[in-house]
C-alpha cells in the first residue's frame, strides 16, 4: 500500500489583504506578518520529510513557498494551474466598493459561486478543473512522496470541495482559510482522505487579533 500525502497552505497575509482589495492573479507583497505567518508553517513542518514543493506562479505565494521550504534542499516549482481565480475587472478593487457598485455578482461570488461571472473573470467550475488536473497530475508524478502546495484561498476552497464532495452553493462555509492554514490530503490507490483542513496550530502567537489581523 503507497501512500502519497499533499499538504496544501495558502500564501501569508498580503498589504492588499489588510486594506480589504481583491487580488486575483494581480499581486501585493507580503505583510510582516504574512512573512511571520510563512515562517510559522516552516518551523510546524520541520519534522515532516517533504520531497518537493509547488507553488502558485503568484509572487505573494512564490515568497511564501520559498520561506515554508526554508533550508530544505528540495525543488520548489512555480505553477499557474495554482494562481488564484482570476476576478476579471474587480482585480486591484476594494470589496467595499465592488459590493456597492455590482451588488448581484457581489452575492453570487459569495453565496452563489456557480453563477459568479464578471468581466474577463474566471468561473468558480473553471479554477477547480485547472488546479484538480495539475494535483491529480502531480499525485501521479511523485507516488508515495510528500509533497507541499502553497496556493490561495479559491484554489483551495475548489480543492477542498471536491474531496469533501461538498456542493458548491456550500464552498465558503467553514472552515475558514486563513494565512498559512494548512490542509492535509493522503491518496491511496486513488483514494483521498482528509486528515487536516484549515488547521493553524503552528500559529505561534495566541489572540485573535494578533494571529489574524
Amino acid at each position: 500500500m503507497t501512500v502519497t500525502t499533499v499538504f496544501i497552505t495558502r500564501h501569508g497575509q498580503t498589504e492588499w489583504n489588510v486594506q480589504n482589495r481583491m487580488q486575483g492573479h494581480l499581486d501585493s507583497p507580503l505583510t510582516p506578518l504574512g512573512e511571520q505567518q510563512a515562517q510559522w508553517l516552516n518551523a510546524g513542518l520541520q519534522k515532516e520529510p517533504l520531497d518537493i514543493v509547488y507553488s502558485s506562479s503568484s509572487p505573494r505565494a512564490f515568497r511564501t513557498a520559498e520561506i515554508i521550504r526554508g533550508e530544505r534542499d528540495i525543488p520548489l516549482t512555480a505553477c499557474d494551474e495554482f494562481k488564484e481565480i482570476g476576478m476579471g475587472v474587480w482585480e486591484g478593487c476594494d470589496s467595499g466598493d465592488i459590493e456597492a457598485r455590482d451588488p448581484v455578482q457581489h452575492f453570487n461570488f459569495w453565496k452563489d459561486p456557480e453563477e459568479f461571472r464578471v468581466e474577463g473573470s474566471e468561473s468558480f467550475a473553471g479554477v477547480q478543473k485547472r488546479a484538480l488536473d495539475k494535483l491529480q497530475e502531480i499525485v501521479a508524478a511523485h507516488e508515495g512522496q510528500r509533497i507541499l502546495i502553497v496556493t490561495h484561498t479559491v484554489v483551495i476552497k475548489v480543492l477542498m470541495a471536491y474531496f469533501e464532495q461538498r456542493a458548491m452553493e456550500k464552498l465558503w462555509d467553514l472552515p475558514y482559510i486563513y494565512p498559512t492554514c494548512l490542509c492535509r490530503v493522503d491518496f491511496t490507490d486513488g483514494m483521498a482522505e482528509i486528515l487536516l483542513h484549515g488547521d493553524t496550530s503552528h500559529y505561534v502567537r495566541s489572540t485573535e487579533d494578533e494571529l489574524f489581523d
